[in-house]
Order: C-alpha cells, then sequence, then structure tokens
C-alpha cells in the first residue's frame, strides 16, 4: 500500500496536475472509473492564492468524492509559499505538492517551477519553510534539471527527504527539453536507489503496460500519469487490472459515448455556459483520437454554439460508429 504520511492511496496511479485539464469535472470522472489513487488539481501560484485572486473560487473547488486530493502550489519566494501551504491546508486538502519542475517559460522567468532546480538553497528553503508550515502530507515535483549539464535532481531529492517531505515525484526530461525526446527512466531508479520516501515515476507512460514496465524497470513506488488520461481517462482501471495480474478491458463505443455525455452533464451543472463548450471541444477532441471518423465530429463540434447541438452532434456521430 503506498502511504504519503497518513495518507493510504488505494492505488499507486496518480494524476498528474495540468493547467486548464485537471479540473474538478475531470478528477471525478477519472475517480469513478477506479483504479487512481490520487488526484492533483491544476497548479496555482503562491501569490495568487496571498491575494485571493478572484479564479480561486473556481480552480480549488472539489467533491468529497475525488479523496484523497493533491493540491499542488508553485513560487520562487518561501514566505509566500509558507502562506499558499498553510491554505491548502485550511481549505481541506490530504496532500500539498509544490511544483519544482514545470518547464513552461513564463514559469521559468519567474525564478519558480524547474528554475528552483538552478538554486537548490532556495528550493531547499522554500521546502523547509513549508513543511514547517502545515501537518499534511507534503511533496515535491521536479525534473532531472535544467539541461543535461545540470542535472540536479538526486540532490534534489536528497534535500526533499532531509527537509521532511513525504514523497517526490520525478519527471525525467529536463526543463530544457520540454516535452521532447525520451525520459530517461534510469533516472528513476537511480533516485529510488537513494531514497528511502517513495519515488513517484512520470512520463513517456503512454499505455497501461507502460505503468507496468515503468515499476519494473525502476522500483519506483507509483506512477504519475498526464496526457496519457485524455487520450485514455481508462488506463488506470486499465494498468491496475495489469497490476492485479488481469487483463484489462477495452472501452466500448458506448462506454466513450457515455463518458462524454456524463463530461458533458458534469460541466453544465457547473460551469457558465461559454466554459462548457469550450471545455467540451476540447476534451471531445481527446476523447475520440484513433476512433474511425473521430476528425468529422471534432470539426463539426467546432462550430457548434448550443449545448442541445452539441448532445445531438455526439449521439449522431456514435450512433453510425455503431451502425
Amino acid at each position: 500500500m503506498l502511504k504519503y504520511s497518513a495518507v493510504e492511496l488505494g492505488s499507486p496511479l496518480i494524476l498528474a496536475p495540468m493547467a486548464d485539464v485537471t479540473d474538478r469535472q475531470f478528477r471525478l470522472l477519472l475517480k469513478r472509473m477506479g483504479g487512481i489513487g490520487l488526484v492533483t488539481m491544476e497548479f496555482i501560484s503562491s501569490r495568487d492564492i496571498h491575494i485571493r485572486h478572484k479564479r480561486l473560487a473556481t480552480i480549488l473547488q472539489y467533491s468529497p468524492e475525488e479523496r484523497p486530493i493533491s493540491i499542488q502550489i508553485y513560487g520562487s519566494d518561501p514566505d509566500l509559499m509558507a502562506e499558499a501551504a498553510r491554505f491548502v491546508e485550511d481549505h481541506g486538502a490530504d496532500v500539498c505538492d509544490i511544483n519544482m519542475g514545470c518547464p513552461a517559460n513564463k514559469i521559468l522567468k519567474g525564478c519558480a517551477g524547474a528554475r528552483l532546480m538552478a538554486d537548490l538553497p532556495l528550493a531547499r528553503q522554500i521546502i523547509r519553510r513549508c513543511r514547517a508550515s502545515v501537518s499534511i502530507a507534503l511533496t515535491v515535483k521536479f525534473r532531472a534539471g535544467m539541461d543535461d549539464d545540470r542535472l540536479s535532481y538526486l540532490e534534489l531529492g536528497r534535500i526533499c527527504q532531509d527537509e521532511g517531505a513525504d514523497a517526490v515525484a520525478l519527471h525525467p526530461r529536463t526543463a530544457k527539453q520540454m516535452y521532447s525526446g525520451r525520459a530517461e527512466w534510469s533516472r528513476i531508479t537511480d533516485l529510488k536507489k537513494i531514497l528511502s520516501i517513495p519515488v513517484i515515476g512520470n512520463g513517456d507512460v503512454e499505455r497501461p503496460e507502460d505503468v507496468v514496465r515503468m515499476m519494473g524497470e525502476t522500483g519506483c513506488d507509483g506512477v504519475m500519469i498526464g496526457r496519457a488520461s485524455m487520450k485514455n481517462p481508462w488506463i488506470y482501471r486499465q494498468a491496475s487490472s495489469l497490476l492485479r495480474g488481469e487483463a484489462p478491458e477495452e472501452p466500448t463505443l458506448v462506454d466513450r459515448r457515455d463518458l462524454i455525455l456524463e463530461h458533458f452533464r458534469l460541466l453544465r451543472a457547473q460551469e457558465e455556459p461559454r466554459r462548457v463548450m469550450h471545455k467540451l471541444r476540447t476534451f471531445t477532441g481527446w476523447y475520440t483520437r484513433g476512433l474511425p471518423e473521430g476528425r468529422d465530429l471534432r470539426v463539426r463540434i467546432g462550430s457548434l454554439e448550443s449545448p442541445d447541438h452539441f448532445i445531438r452532434a455526439v449521439m449522431d456521430f456514435f450512433n453510425s460508429q455503431a451502425a
């Protein structure tokens, strides 16, 4: 059983935080499908928390059904990060996660995210301050380093453990790589060898079989899945079956249709109309990847304006697929 301090995860599979993706509707859908041990909100700026930005009211909503839930924070000011960690705990999160791995330029320019891997004394100070500020589980997600000449993941891993982090997650690409090339899983192996706290692997997990292979090759304690969750939301359930030695079930056309319609129902009940259509166009595009004539549906829904027209388009598409 994978544990972060007192938090028991029913599965070693974790949803990676993704901006504009891991919202409350998507997290709840994944949780209901089964196989997932921990869901994570999209990351939140410590400065936004400090000023109580109006967007927090939307981002920070979650259902008790999602638990255990992790909220990820980022920033470069130790005082603001400690304040943000306290806010996360007060908001009822089970886990506070510190982002030290985001490679986006706008985050790096603020000396946050993966940029902290180039300033390990500051990274240590942030982790120390956050640890002293909360009693809930504290985790840190990071990359291999800024680039191949500045690989600092082993040292940062030791810092995390020394300063009381309950687990770490490693995406073994560098910040310079962004998402290009291949993730060097051997770095996860190296990190696992030197730490006693749980090590979560991340990167290039595209199929359920990759989960089993990563855990087998690296010895990691769990696997964090990001973009593959959008293409195949069933990946957690399928990977859990493989880990139990069972054959995974492939989603049927009816499963895919019902997923889209359930996602739509949740969005319609919880979001403003403008965001409903935007999000459904985005997610339906992912959900229909690889299906015959899936592109036709994606083109069609791009021009639709009303929710009722959207439902009709989805039903027509799946009826034609079944025929």
